[in-house]
């Protein structure tokens, strides 16, 4: 098995309550707060090891909140490789209101990042096995310009490492700048940006993921299409999967669980396809539950099984 180590630049603690009904200025009465690991690379190494398989979550971690997050990481099973930052964790707040079935997402700004803390995390990247793979997921945190990540990128590649980074606006271009990524997972507006036009016709997004394959910027490209699934690219061709029809409790994890599971089935080697099945189905899988949870492996293989039946 190639190893997996993700890499969270702007990592979360995150809370997650009830309350009946939302308005203003009035008390809102919520249940007991549940406290989850947050920040992109760490929810791909959380949804790699729900699925049975090992990462290692590489991320600066300050204060109460970063405490507390090593050791929710912990609980699950997670390996982690962390930085000792100056700032707190940031805390993020996820509120259900039970009422209308929304939900409030109240995030935090990322702590910020001295230039010695990003040196750190660089020399426990550089210190990764060649072969392996690296996740770079989530936003850039205050302190941290988009120049040096492409030279994170450029670094960790010399070294023989094959990165999947799943970012959006300003740091996914500056990633793409890098080539060679092993795989991304941009959405159709994304895509949209990043081909710098519109994606209106039936085969534009199809056309506008080969188009990147073809530049030699990323190997793959696997473009989130919500409830319609995925399509996805390589050199070889492209396929879409499409998810059977399941009513969404909340989109919050998939793109992270997606992510996970794709990358635990590249480290496996697997087909296109088989990939994007899998990536799809975890997705799915975190849809159908409350809150901020991942997916769990006995809903993912379901939907793997309904693929497979088709």
């Amino acid at each position: 098995m190639v190893h997996i180590y993700t890499l969270t630049l702007s990592p979360s603690l995150d809370s997650g309550t009830l309350t009946p009904q939302i308005y203003p200025e009035g008390k809102l009465r919520c249940s007991a707060p549940v406290f989850e690991p947050g920040g992109g690379g760490i929810n791909v190494a959380r949804a790699i090891t729900q699925l049975g398989g090992k990462a290692t979550a590489i991320f600066p971690a300050g204060g109460a909140t970063g405490e507390h997050l090593v050791a929710l990481l912990a609980d699950e099973r997670v390996a982690v490789d962390t930085v000792q930052a100056k700032d707190w964790t940031r805390q993020n707040l996820h509120v259900h209101v039970e009422s209308s079935g929304e939900q409030y997402r109240f995030v935090m700004p990322g702590a910020m990042l001295t230039d010695d803390e990003f040196r750190q995390l660089e020399e426990k990247v550089m210190a990764i096995e060649s072969g392996s793979l690296l996740v770079i997921s989530g936003s850039l945190p205050p302190g941290v310009k988009t120049e040096k990540l492409t030279q994170l990128i450029h670094a960790a590649q010399k070294l023989g490492l094959r990165c999947v980074v799943d970012s959006s606006g300003d740091a996914l271009t500056a990633a793409l700048e890098s080539g060679n990524l092993e795989l991304i997972k941009p959405n159709q507006k994304e895509l949209s940006a990043l081909v710098n036009r519109a994606l209106t016709q039936p085969d534009d997004v199809r056309d506008a993921a080969q188009e990147l394959v073809r530049s030699g910027k990323s190997r793959r490209v696997v473009v989130s299409l919500g409830p319609q699934g995925a399509l996805a690219v390589d050199e070889s061709g492209y396929v879409q999967v499409v998810p059977p029809p399941m009513k969404s409790q909340s989109t919050v994890g998939a793109g992270d669980s997606m992510v996970g599971a794709m990358t635990l089935k590249l480290a496996q080697g697997a087909s296109l396809l088989e990939m994007t099945r899998h990536g799809v189905a975890a997705g799915s899988a975190a849809t159908i539950n409350k809150g901020t949870r991942l997916c769990s492996l006995a809903d993912t293989q379901k939907i793997v099984n309904y693929f497979t039946q088709q």
